[in-house]
């Protein structure tokens, strides 16, 4: 039997143990072992191999074990030396804490022997702060998740009284079309209970609407840029109602966040005036683009997407309009920077790239569409390919009467060399002059849109004498 009183599982003859080998098997076998004389006195010190940071154990030699030992841990120290001393072990194991007064602890749990000399003790202890700092991560872990059920507790409360304080009507919906929350005014305006309308299909309380359509139509409008609600009647109350939806996203899942409320009986004259703008626009055999005042595509009609020859909005939106305009970034430039500063532009004049076809001449009217919040600017294209080759036509019918009776005029007065040399410098000139208006003096535009170099095109300025007007 051992010194607790139970059989040890030993087979065979025990080992002999050198007194030499005796501290390594102690530092291999424990965290931290302490021989204590009768006296109370730190005798020696062995510290295990993988312990950890110790403090100076070193100096806790020769000196008494009780003023090492927390004031709690005193007494669970004595009454352990007074079993071993009365009965010859101590039958449990026992837990101390150390301190070297620094605020520091080092929590041991000890079995306790009698050692060799009489009255001797030896401690045997293995170092518990790892299991201290697990259970100090719990129960911070557990006060974390009381905090936050009390943070969800709160919430619903506050989300409850808004939702019963409501005048309102507001529903949640899931995708799938079933109602996920509701408040009472919103089952009064449908003629039932807010229990009997939560798991509902919020479809059947409406006329005329299967799940799958009404879903479809619910999220369209909530995307849709000029359609903020929808018109419906209730089927219990009979009752005209605008629905307005918002979608919004929660835990990966799609929701639905419905705001109802009655429909106006007369519908005012701005709502017709919106109605059939939004039809012009869309039915327009002119192409519109709503851009913002840098460049970027918005919106465009099916027009537009007839001159590109693009399938459909998808295709455009986020992309700039320089990609689709002849001379790209300086058509741009001259269109944006003359309707932010004039607020419009009658006819601009340039081709139209497509995707597939050839590129279509137009001309472009422009408006400013100066809304506080969302500034935009709204073009319109008219593709006049066919009106050009009309004028062709025409020309080569009436050729003869063509000319300009001013140059016939020269005839007589001037060689033919130097009436096309004048007429020439005159057209020359024409151009140029119209070329840096339209740039607003941005000579490197200018000289892009003319198909010259900037050198060039410096040289013609001075000989047109346009240098010296705009110096």
């Amino acid at each position: 039997m051992n010194n607790e009183g139970h059989y040890s599982r030993v087979h065979g003859s025990a080992p002999g143990i050198a007194p030499r080998c005796f501290n390594d098997i102690l530092a291999a076998a424990s965290d931290l072992t302490f021989v204590v004389s009768a006296e109370d006195m730190i005798e020696s010190v062995v510290i295990g191999r993988e312990s950890r940071d110790s403090g100076r154990l070193g100096d806790w030699v020769g000196r008494p074990m009780r003023e090492f030992l927390t004031s709690e841990s005193i007494p669970k120290y004595d009454r352990a030396l007074s079993a071993l001393r009365d009965n010859g072990h101590v039958p449990k194991r026992v837990e101390l804490n150390h301190t070297d007064g620094e605020n520091w602890q080092y929590p041991v749990r000890y079995s306790f022997h009698a050692f060799g000399r009489e009255a001797a003790v030896l401690m045997v202890g293995h170092d518990l702060r790892a299991v201290a700092e697990t259970q100090e991560q719990l129960v911070l872990a557990q006060i974390s998740l009381e905090e936050g059920y009390e943070r969800r507790r709160e919430f619903d409360a506050r989300y409850r009284m808004l939702m019963a304080n409501t005048a309102e009507a507001l529903v949640f919906m899931s995708s799938d079309g079933r109602v996920r929350d509701a408040n009472t005014a919103a089952a009064m305006l449908f003629g039932t209970t807010v229990d009997s309308l939560v798991g509902a299909s919020l479809a059947k309380q409406f006329e005329g609407f299967a799940d799958g359509d009404f879903v479809e139509k619910l999220h369209s409008v909530a995307v849709s840029e000029f359609e903020s609600e929808m018109s419906l009647q209730t089927v219990r109350t009979r009752e005209a109602v605008n629905v307005a939806p918002r979608i919004f996203r929660t835990i990966g899942e799609r929701l639905f966040f419905c705001r109802i409320s009655p429909a106006a009986v007369v519908k005012t004259e701005p709502d017709r005036l919106v109605r059939n703008l939004h039809a012009l626009f869309l039915k327009s055999t002119d192409a519109i683009v709503i851009c913002t005042p840098k460049g970027v595509i918005k919106d465009v009609n099916e027009a537009f997407l007839d001159l590109t020859g693009l399938s459909g909005l998808q295709e455009l939106r986020a992309r700039s309009l320089a990609d689709f305009l002849q001379r790209g970034q300086v058509d741009l430039k001259i269109l944006l920077d003359n309707t932010l500063r004039l607020g419009r532009m009658q006819v601009y004049s340039t081709r139209l790239s497509s995707e597939f076809g050839p590129k279509r001449s137009v001309e472009i009217s422009t408006v400013y569409l100066d809304e506080q919040d969302r500034p935009a600017v709204g073009l319109v294209f008219r593709d006049i390919g066919r009106m050009e080759a009309m004028r062709g036509v025409r020309q080569a019918a009436n050729q003869t009467d063509a000319p300009n009776q001013n140059v016939v005029d020269l005839v007589g007065s001037a060689t033919l060399k130097e009436i096309v040399a004048e007429t020439n410098d005159v057209v020359e000139r024409m151009c140029i002059g119209a070329a840096v208006e339209l740039t607003g003096n941005n000579r490197t535009a200018a000289a892009q849109m003319l198909g010259l170099s900037r050198q060039s095109l410096y040289l013609k300025l001075r000989k047109c004498g346009l240098l010296e007007r705009d110096g």
